[in-house]
């Protein structure tokens, strides 16, 4: 259990880089007093944390809704892991997680950013979901394996609100260069965790494989 925990917090801290969307926080923020910003975050997070939470509980009855297996959705999550990842390493923000030029604009202009694009979908995008659904799937017991990736996650949680509260500072002492390295590392983290997805995947679909 403790293993998965762990498993937990370095995947979902490398497919949701705070530390790299410390500069769209800011952006999106830009203006607000240093207590509305922590307030945004807290209820960013929040809705994050529910967000992922919802999508551990009735995962498995969506699958079975639609015939789906969880290698299979090993494999399609590990590929769509693996593409953030590559950005990531590029020093890129993902697609996935992040904002067209329009939605930026329409999340400066509007009043409370903390839900729509901060919760979703630069903090828990599809990437970050499929994550959290393919880890949840891990363990032998479904009740162990969940437990385990929701204290990751709100290990995660706790440790994100932490680097937006002092998201100024960060922004300020590492600059675009610290924070470009922070990402790739990030990125290759990720990228290895995608591909045991998919190798843990395509091995029980195909096991004559091994």
């Amino acid at each position: 259990m403790l293993s998965l925990i762990i498993h937990t917090i370095v995947s979902l801290f490398a497919v949701m880089n705070p530390i790299g969307n410390v500069p769209i926080f800011l952006s999106l923020t830009e203006g607000n007093t240093e207590e509305e910003r922590r307030k945004t975050a807290r209820k960013s997070l929040l809705a994050t944390f529910i967000i992922l939470l919802i999508f551990i509980l009735v995962g498995h009855t969506i699958f079975h809704l639609f015939d789906i297996t969880i290698d299979a959705f090993r494999v399609a999550g590990g590929i769509l892991i693996f593409g953030i990842a590559y950005n990531l390493l590029h020093a890129k923000q993902s697609k996935a997680h992040s904002l067209q030029p329009d939605e930026h604009q329409e999340g400066v202009e509007k009043d409370d950013v903390s839900i729509t694009p901060l919760a979703i979908p630069i903090f828990a995008g599809p990437g970050t979901i499929a994550t959290v659904m393919a880890l949840a799937a891990f363990g032998d017991s479904r009740l162990e394996s969940g437990l385990a990736v929701i204290i990751g996650i709100l290990i995660v949680i706790i440790g994100m609100y932490l680097i937006l509260y002092f998201s100024g500072e960060i922004d300020h002492y590492l600059g675009k260069t610290g924070m470009n390295v922070i990402t790739r590392m990030m990125g290759l983290l990720l990228a290895v965790i995608a591909v045991q997805m998919i190798v843990k995947g395509l091995s029980a679909i195909f096991p004559a494989w091994l």
